[in-house]
């Protein structure tokens, strides 16, 4: 019996995905659980997994096409089996497509980056392509029947498309331009203020402007801040935070060994997971005819990837020692911006911390992620003159602001919670005990 290959909802928020790839091929054998493609949802690229055992039959979504949750895209069947009835009408025609003599890597390795055929090679006849990828080629200038296609049956799609122009550009681009590198890394002076939670990029735009689509990332997130940012009454709190014996502090775990490497922003999580189990006021969730309080710190650390921003999800962070959130937060990380984060890794937040510190910026407010009430920006840590005892003398400051739901969080009770976020981070040796 033919099973149907369906857009899964692989993430708790996920309504539509993306097919980044086709794992298995038509007329590939399947069994119940082997991947059979790969799909970009609102939050990471995730394994799509058979439902059935059989051939793959159709491949129904080229790649690179996004469908709704609960679309089909594919089925499985057996090899003699009739499925006219769920692809259309007619039985599909193949779409893996023979390789010519001289294969070009596109067709022996689909996930590697098209490129353009040389003239010799051109097919004969109609070149197979989606609407999107022949109206990409006739922006970018690239000739679509010099392109051996990576889609089904060799149709040419966006990502051919993308690979031809990007080696255009490239051959006809100095050599200083090729190999500059895309990710810009923090200058060394302030990696040891906190965390590197963000990623800085470069982008290259040829012409008078670049279209670049939506991922599924950015999408969710339009849609989430222009949730959060209209209708939730915020107002916000900052506070200036004396760092100098938080510094002194990760010094001194630094120099004991890589399991007590910390940074200030895994030290500053600490601090806030047990100021919320002092003021579980804060640690809350607005349910919109009810507010929820938690007992538990679940930390969200917001982190910057290329194709926006996710929270990765701190469980428990009021249990866990410095080292462990330490660690905790150098894999969330590394897995968000792979896009390998796993739904319970993202999801279950009741709190969130933004850090850009890193980037030098001193003071910001950040925008609460509902259903939580708030959302605690972190700036960097600066020397500044502090008048102590009749003089001067040098201090680490660093300025917080807390975004609070007014619904759930009044001032009063946000600001206890920074008093007591500030006595922690002034006094951090407490937060040992």
């Amino acid at each position: 019996m033919a099973t149907k290959v369906m857009m899964e909802a692989l993430s708790p928020t996920m309504e539509e995905g993306r097919l980044v790839k086709w794992v298995k091929n038509v007329g590939d054998a399947v069994k119940t659980g082997d991947t059979i493609g790969e799909v970009e949802t609102d939050k990471a690229i995730m394994e799509l997994v058979a439902r059935g055992d059989g051939v793959l039959r159709a491949q129904l979504v080229p790649e690179g096409t996004t469908a709704a949750v609960g679309a089909v895209i594919g089925v499985i069947a057996a090899a003699d089996e009739d499925i006219a009835a769920l692809t259309g009408g007619s039985a599909p025609a193949p779409v893996v497509a023979a390789a010519p003599a001289a294969a070009p890597a596109a067709e022996v390795a689909p996930e590697a980056t098209p490129t353009a055929a040389p003239a010799a090679d051109a097919p004969s006849g109609p070149v197979r392509s989606s609407p999107l990828a022949r109206r990409m080629a006739a922006e970018k200038g690239v000739d679509i029947g010099a392109i051996h296609g990576s889609g089904p049956g060799g149709r040419v799609i966006r990502r051919d498309i993308e690979g031809a122009a990007a080696s255009d550009s490239a051959a006809s681009a100095p050599i200083a331009a090729t190999t500059a590198p895309a990710v810009a890394a923090a200058p060394a002076a302030t990696s040891s203020k906190s965390a590197p939670t963000a990623v800085a990029t470069t982008m290259q735009i040829d012409g008078e402007f670049k279209d670049v689509a939506l991922t599924q990332m950015r999408k969710t997130i339009a849609r989430r801040l222009s949730e959060s940012i209209g209708p939730v009454p915020t107002f916000y709190l900052t506070s200036e935070i004396d760092m100098t014996k938080v510094g002194q502090l990760r010094e001194q775990m630094v120099a004991n060994g890589d399991q007590y490497k910390v940074s200030v922003n895994d030290i500053v999580i600490k601090a806030v997971a047990i100021a919320l189990t002092r003021h579980p006021e804060c640690n809350a969730h607005w349910m919109t005819d009810h507010i929820r309080y938690f007992s538990a710190a679940h930390i969200g650390m917001a982190v910057a990837t290329d194709d926006g921003l996710i929270v990765p999800v701190i469980r428990d962070a009021h249990l866990k020692g410095l080292g462990q959130i330490g660690k905790d937060a150098r894999e969330l990380a590394k897995k968000a911006r792979e896009r390998k984060l796993q739904p319970a890794e993202f999801t279950g937040g009741t709190f969130s911390v933004s850090n850009l510190g890193m980037f030098g910026i001193d003071q910001f407010t950040a925008i609460i992620n509902p259903p939580e009430a708030a959302i605690l920006a972190v700036g960097a840590t600066e020397t500044k003159p502090v008048w102590e005892n009749g003089q001067f003398v040098p201090r680490q400051r660093m300025r917080v602001t807390l975004s609070c739901d007014h619904r759930v969080i009044d001032g009063a009770v946000g600001a206890k919670f920074l008093q007591t976020l500030r006595s922690l981070l002034e006094a951090p040796m407490m937060m040992l005990f």
